[in-house]
């Protein structure tokens, strides 16, 4: 029954035999994290054979020749380059393999801009005010970046389809002071929304005033299905800016972080040859090159992209139940109170979850208490300030499904008792 329907009496008899219950899930002593999207160890025991194709007695030559062991190749090494050129869809010549952080690839890129500026433009850092747009809800590492750099940060609306168009055309076209924009435009981060063709067409087409605006295309989980039938699809941005005249318009980000190890894979950036030049420009003086060693080992241990496609379905095999368990039980416990909704995606390491107004910060802090960790409401829109105090992102894939099912009942419960409890106050 939804609880707006009720009377203030069954509300308040509801609400009493919850905190029963919610005292009895206290006294299990829980200890569970869900506060970042990690994988889980069954998800790193799927890699460590890749410890396994270099030893002491390896080749660890590449087929240009190039001795991995030694300095150079300062984008990466070819194989490399395929291999991610593959997983992003980008000719290996427009990408530059780096560490294992496409964070911090993104960090370098706000950096270099901000104090070098971008293919002859002014530097950031001696402009009067820049400011970046944000789709919220929204990855909370994007806007630790550019909040760090004292970038302003200006919150866009995000939909079913991606972030509200109109209004990301209308404020870059008009704001000279606009210089960037953060997207997770596949499976994102946290609401497990993929953009759809016309957003991603209308991104590239975009008019902006800044000459030196970019769009930061963070595809972090461009492999990331949970099912091999039902996956979204997403165009190609580097593509599609080249046919809408806008070549230079984007860096677009992917690493490995969730394929491979999350502490030791690799990143890539890829983006057009005339912004490859003026990053290259920077990067020669940052380093000779990025780990070759690893970038063979991951060449190895996967042989093409086939190998990493098999690869994530071995993944998907693992998180599949556990965001489905998570999704049920909100059904469950949920579904016809009208107390709040969720996103069911096809892929990622997330589910976004809309309270009721005002409630999301009780409802996390709630759970704490009872034992579950949960990233804190309101890390989901730029300086953690969710005027709507709505905004709740739910990493399942970390814990064991024995402790995801209590994390996930812990959860629910603590909704209705805050919704019911705001519910009474109101009245």
């Amino acid at each position: 029954m939804r609880y707006d329907e009720m009377s203030r009496e069954e509300r308040q008899q509801e609400l009493e035999t919850l905190k029963k219950e919610y005292r009895k899930m206290q006294a299990l002593d829980l200890h569970l994290n869900m506060s970042r999207g990690k994988p889980c160890q069954e998800q790193l025991d799927l890699s460590m054979g890749m410890m396994d194709v270099l030893s002491s007695g390896s080749d660890l030559t590449c087929e240009d020749g190039t001795d991995c062991r030694n300095y150079g190749q300062l984008t990466g090494i070819e194989e490399a380059r395929v291999l991610l050129g593959d997983m992003m869809e980008n000719n290996p010549n427009d990408i530059i393999i780096y560490g294992n952080s496409s964070l911090n690839v993104m960090y370098d890129a706000v950096s270099r801009a901000y104090t070098h500026g971008i293919l002859g433009n002014t530097p950031w850092c001696k402009l009067e005010k820049v400011k970046f747009l944000c789709p919220v809800p929204g990855y909370d590492r994007h806007f630790a970046i550019t909040e760090y750099f004292g970038i302003e940060m200006i919150p866009v609306p995000m939909n079913n389809h991606g972030p509200e168009m109109a209004i990301v055309e209308k404020m870059v076209a008009e704001d000279e002071a606009i210089k960037g924009i953060w997207c997770v435009p596949k499976y994102s981060n946290p609401s497990g929304i993929s953009y759809s063709d016309e957003t991603v067409r209308r991104f590239a087409r975009l008019k902006p005033a800044a000459k030196d605006f970019r769009i930061f295309w963070d595809n972090a989980y461009g492999m990331h299905h949970l099912y091999d039938d039902r996956q979204d699809y997403l165009i190609e941005i580097l593509a599609e800016c080249k046919r809408a005249g806008n070549p230079d318009l984007v860096y677009k980000f992917a690493s490995t972080s969730k394929i491979t190890f999350p502490g030791s894979g690799i990143a890539a950036l890829a983006t057009s040859p005339n912004n490859m030049e003026d990053i290259k420009k920077q990067l020669k003086h940052q380093t000779i090159g990025h780990d070759k060693v690893n970038q063979l080992r991951h060449v190895r241990f996967f042989g093409d992209i086939h190998g990493m496609v098999e690869h994530m379905r071995k993944h998907a095999d693992i998180l599949r139940p556990k965001f489905e368990l998570v999704e049920n039980t909100m059904e469950q416990e949920l579904g016809d109170k009208g107390i709040g909704s969720w996103s069911t995606p096809l892929g990622g390491y997330f589910i976004g979850f809309e309270s009721l107004p005002g409630c999301a910060k009780e409802i996390v802090a709630r759970c704490k208490k009872a034992g579950v960790t949960m990233t804190p409401a309101g890390a989901t829109w730029p300086y953690g300030r969710d005027p709507q105090d709505t905004s709740i992102r739910i990493a399942p894939t970390f814990p064991s499904l024995h402790d995801l099912e209590a994390a996930s009942r812990l959860f629910c419960l603590c909704v209705k008792i805050v919704s019911l409890e705001k519910m009474l106050k109101e009245n």
